[in-house]
Protein backbone atom coordinates (compact mmCIF):
# COMPACT_ATOMS: atom_id res chain seq x y z
CA UNK A 1 0.00 0.00 0.00
CA UNK A 2 2.91 2.07 1.10
CA UNK A 3 3.96 1.78 -3.18
CA UNK A 4 0.39 2.72 -4.51
CA UNK A 5 0.56 5.66 -1.84
CA UNK A 6 3.91 7.11 -3.03
CA UNK A 7 2.44 6.67 -6.38
CA UNK A 8 -0.75 8.67 -6.36
CA UNK A 9 0.83 11.15 -4.52
CA UNK A 10 3.25 11.67 -7.09
CA UNK A 11 0.19 12.07 -9.71
CA UNK A 12 -0.98 14.40 -7.39
CA UNK A 13 2.03 16.71 -6.31
CA UNK A 14 2.65 16.57 -10.46
CA UNK A 15 -1.01 17.66 -10.87
CA UNK A 16 -0.67 21.18 -8.23
CA UNK A 17 -3.23 19.17 -5.96
CA UNK A 18 -2.65 18.43 -2.15
CA UNK A 19 -3.33 15.00 -0.11
CA UNK A 20 -6.79 14.23 0.00
CA UNK A 21 -8.91 15.48 2.84
CA UNK A 22 -9.73 12.92 5.15
CA UNK A 23 -14.03 13.01 4.16
CA UNK A 24 -12.61 12.25 0.52
CA UNK A 25 -10.67 9.70 1.19
CA UNK A 26 -13.23 8.03 2.94
CA UNK A 27 -15.85 8.16 0.25
CA UNK A 28 -14.05 7.23 -2.26
CA UNK A 29 -12.80 4.17 -0.89
CA UNK A 30 -16.43 3.12 0.17
CA UNK A 31 -17.14 3.47 -3.32
CA UNK A 32 -14.61 1.47 -4.75
CA UNK A 33 -15.26 -1.24 -2.29
CA UNK A 34 -18.98 -1.54 -3.02
CA UNK A 35 -18.54 -3.16 -6.47
CA UNK A 36 -21.29 -1.15 -7.95
CA UNK A 37 -23.21 -2.82 -11.23
CA UNK A 38 -23.91 -1.40 -14.27
CA UNK A 39 -26.55 -0.97 -16.00
CA UNK A 40 -27.06 -4.53 -17.96
CA UNK A 41 -28.28 -5.86 -21.41
CA UNK A 42 -31.49 -6.87 -21.16
CA UNK A 43 -30.16 -10.50 -23.42
CA UNK A 44 -28.39 -11.14 -20.47
CA UNK A 45 -31.53 -10.95 -18.14
CA UNK A 46 -32.28 -15.13 -19.10
CA UNK A 47 -32.55 -18.46 -17.92
CA UNK A 48 -29.36 -20.12 -17.54
CA UNK A 49 -30.11 -22.30 -20.32
CA UNK A 50 -31.07 -19.24 -22.58
CA UNK A 51 -27.09 -17.58 -21.32
CA UNK A 52 -25.25 -20.77 -22.45
CA UNK A 53 -26.77 -20.48 -26.16
CA UNK A 54 -26.49 -16.99 -26.13
CA UNK A 55 -22.55 -17.56 -25.32
CA UNK A 56 -22.16 -19.87 -28.39
CA UNK A 57 -23.64 -17.90 -30.37
CA UNK A 58 -22.01 -14.85 -29.80
CA UNK A 59 -18.55 -16.23 -29.49
CA UNK A 60 -19.38 -18.10 -32.64
CA UNK A 61 -20.17 -14.93 -34.05
CA UNK A 62 -16.30 -13.66 -33.28
CA UNK A 63 -14.57 -16.71 -35.60
CA UNK A 64 -14.30 -19.36 -32.41
CA UNK A 65 -15.63 -22.61 -32.39
CA UNK A 66 -17.52 -24.17 -29.70
CA UNK A 67 -18.03 -27.97 -29.24
CA UNK A 68 -20.28 -29.71 -26.04
CA UNK A 69 -19.13 -32.44 -24.41
CA UNK A 70 -20.75 -34.55 -21.33
CA UNK A 71 -17.86 -34.04 -18.78
CA UNK A 72 -14.05 -33.42 -18.04
CA UNK A 73 -13.49 -36.49 -18.96
CA UNK A 74 -13.84 -36.22 -21.91
CA UNK A 75 -11.60 -33.56 -22.95
CA UNK A 76 -9.04 -35.46 -24.04
CA UNK A 77 -11.02 -37.13 -26.83
CA UNK A 78 -12.57 -33.97 -27.56
CA UNK A 79 -8.92 -32.51 -27.73
CA UNK A 80 -7.46 -35.16 -29.96
CA UNK A 81 -10.51 -35.08 -32.38
CA UNK A 82 -10.21 -31.34 -32.93
CA UNK A 83 -6.87 -31.67 -33.38
CA UNK A 84 -7.36 -34.31 -36.27
CA UNK A 85 -10.48 -32.49 -37.90
CA UNK A 86 -7.90 -29.15 -38.32
CA UNK A 87 -4.67 -31.62 -39.47
CA UNK A 88 -2.34 -30.25 -36.57
CA UNK A 89 -0.24 -32.19 -34.99
CA UNK A 90 -1.07 -34.07 -32.06
CA UNK A 91 0.97 -32.03 -29.60
CA UNK A 92 0.21 -29.36 -27.09
CA UNK A 93 0.74 -27.77 -23.85
CA UNK A 94 -1.74 -27.80 -20.90
CA UNK A 95 -2.33 -25.75 -17.69
CA UNK A 96 -1.25 -28.15 -14.74
CA UNK A 97 -4.38 -27.24 -13.45
CA UNK A 98 -5.52 -29.86 -16.48
CA UNK A 99 -3.36 -32.50 -15.45
CA UNK A 100 -5.69 -34.84 -13.71
CA UNK A 101 -7.79 -34.93 -16.70
CA UNK A 102 -7.42 -38.89 -18.47
CA UNK A 103 -4.94 -37.93 -20.62
CA UNK A 104 -3.48 -41.31 -20.98
CA UNK A 105 -6.29 -42.95 -22.36
CA UNK A 106 -5.53 -40.90 -25.30
CA UNK A 107 -1.58 -42.16 -26.34
CA UNK A 108 -1.83 -40.26 -29.69
CA UNK A 109 -1.48 -36.96 -27.60
CA UNK A 110 1.90 -35.35 -26.34
CA UNK A 111 1.39 -33.34 -23.74
CA UNK A 112 3.11 -31.27 -21.48
CA UNK A 113 2.39 -29.06 -18.42
CA UNK A 114 3.35 -25.51 -17.64
CA UNK A 115 3.85 -22.09 -19.54
CA UNK A 116 3.95 -21.96 -23.12
CA UNK A 117 7.52 -21.62 -24.84
CA UNK A 118 7.34 -20.63 -28.64
CA UNK A 119 7.93 -23.87 -30.23
CA UNK A 120 4.19 -25.21 -28.80
CA UNK A 121 1.46 -24.51 -31.35
CA UNK A 122 -1.67 -25.99 -29.27
CA UNK A 123 -2.68 -24.99 -25.64
CA UNK A 124 -5.58 -26.07 -23.38
CA UNK A 125 -6.69 -23.80 -20.37
CA UNK A 126 -9.74 -23.91 -18.26
CA UNK A 127 -11.41 -20.55 -17.96
CA UNK A 128 -12.68 -18.85 -13.91
CA UNK A 129 -15.83 -17.75 -16.61
CA UNK A 130 -17.98 -16.78 -20.03
CA UNK A 131 -19.72 -13.97 -20.62
CA UNK A 132 -22.65 -14.34 -22.87
CA UNK A 133 -23.12 -10.46 -23.21
CA UNK A 134 -20.31 -10.92 -25.40
CA UNK A 135 -19.11 -14.20 -26.08
CA UNK A 136 -16.00 -13.24 -23.70
CA UNK A 137 -13.75 -16.25 -22.01
CA UNK A 138 -12.42 -14.97 -18.75
CA UNK A 139 -8.95 -16.21 -17.36
CA UNK A 140 -6.62 -15.64 -14.72
CA UNK A 141 -2.83 -15.83 -13.97
CA UNK A 142 -1.09 -18.50 -11.21
CA UNK A 143 1.02 -21.44 -10.71
CA UNK A 144 -1.94 -23.61 -12.18
CA UNK A 145 -2.90 -21.26 -15.41
CA UNK A 146 0.71 -19.46 -16.91
CA UNK A 147 -0.75 -16.18 -19.09
CA UNK A 148 1.58 -17.71 -21.83
CA UNK A 149 -0.54 -20.41 -22.49
CA UNK A 150 -3.49 -17.70 -23.42
CA UNK A 151 -1.32 -16.26 -26.33
CA UNK A 152 1.84 -17.95 -27.65
CA UNK A 153 0.46 -20.93 -29.30
CA UNK A 154 -0.84 -20.82 -32.83
CA UNK A 155 -4.53 -22.48 -31.78
CA UNK A 156 -6.03 -21.79 -28.02
CA UNK A 157 -8.08 -24.61 -26.88
CA UNK A 158 -10.50 -23.73 -23.34
CA UNK A 159 -12.17 -25.48 -21.37
CA UNK A 160 -15.19 -23.78 -20.01
CA UNK A 161 -18.08 -25.59 -17.63
CA UNK A 162 -21.65 -24.73 -18.16
CA UNK A 163 -21.89 -23.21 -14.78
CA UNK A 164 -18.96 -21.09 -15.31
CA UNK A 165 -21.07 -19.28 -18.20
CA UNK A 166 -23.16 -16.19 -16.77
CA UNK A 167 -24.76 -13.22 -18.28
CA UNK A 168 -22.42 -9.98 -17.28
CA UNK A 169 -19.16 -8.79 -16.65
CA UNK A 170 -19.78 -8.13 -12.94
CA UNK A 171 -20.78 -11.99 -12.21
CA UNK A 172 -17.79 -13.36 -13.34
CA UNK A 173 -15.67 -10.46 -11.07
CA UNK A 174 -17.96 -11.38 -8.37
CA UNK A 175 -16.30 -14.98 -8.48
CA UNK A 176 -12.95 -14.08 -9.13
CA UNK A 177 -13.26 -11.95 -5.87
CA UNK A 178 -14.69 -14.70 -4.16
CA UNK A 179 -11.50 -16.68 -4.09
CA UNK A 180 -9.16 -14.32 -2.67
CA UNK A 181 -6.94 -11.65 -3.72
CA UNK A 182 -7.29 -10.35 -7.00
CA UNK A 183 -4.71 -12.34 -9.39
CA UNK A 184 -2.31 -9.98 -10.91
CA UNK A 185 -3.66 -10.80 -14.27
CA UNK A 186 -7.12 -11.34 -15.54
CA UNK A 187 -7.25 -11.54 -19.69
CA UNK A 188 -10.73 -11.11 -21.41
CA UNK A 189 -10.69 -13.15 -24.39
CA UNK A 190 -13.27 -12.56 -27.54
CA UNK A 191 -12.34 -14.82 -30.30
CA UNK A 192 -9.58 -15.72 -31.76
CA UNK A 193 -6.73 -12.41 -31.92
CA UNK A 194 -7.65 -10.16 -34.87
CA UNK A 195 -6.33 -7.15 -36.34
CA UNK A 196 -7.76 -4.66 -39.15
CA UNK A 197 -4.45 -2.44 -38.98
CA UNK A 198 -3.58 -3.20 -43.05
CA UNK A 199 -5.84 -2.16 -45.41
CA UNK A 200 -8.74 -2.70 -43.44
CA UNK A 201 -8.53 -6.29 -44.12
CA UNK A 202 -8.88 -8.90 -40.76
CA UNK A 203 -6.35 -10.64 -40.31
CA UNK A 204 -6.46 -13.63 -37.41
CA UNK A 205 -3.76 -14.34 -35.31
CA UNK A 206 -1.95 -10.90 -35.60
CA UNK A 207 -0.73 -10.92 -31.83
CA UNK A 208 -1.88 -14.61 -30.24
CA UNK A 209 -3.72 -17.30 -31.45
CA UNK A 210 -5.73 -17.54 -34.43
CA UNK A 211 -7.66 -20.54 -33.35
CA UNK A 212 -9.87 -20.61 -30.11
CA UNK A 213 -11.64 -23.76 -29.90
CA UNK A 214 -14.60 -23.72 -26.90
CA UNK A 215 -15.32 -27.10 -24.90
CA UNK A 216 -18.13 -26.80 -23.19
CA UNK A 217 -18.66 -29.14 -20.22
CA UNK A 218 -22.26 -30.13 -20.14
CA UNK A 219 -21.81 -31.98 -16.28
CA UNK A 220 -23.82 -30.90 -13.77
Amino acid sequence: MSARTDILGSIRRSLGRGALDPATEAGLRQRLSAHRRQIGLARTEKPHDDLVTLFEEMATALAATVVHIPDAAQVPEAVATYLSDQNLPAELVAAPGLESLPWAERPTLTVRFGKAENPDLVSVTPVVGAVAETGTLVLTSGPATPTSLNFLPDTHIAVVKRSQITGRYEDVWDTIRATGPVPRTVNMISGPSRTGDIEQTIQLGAHGPRRLHILILDEA
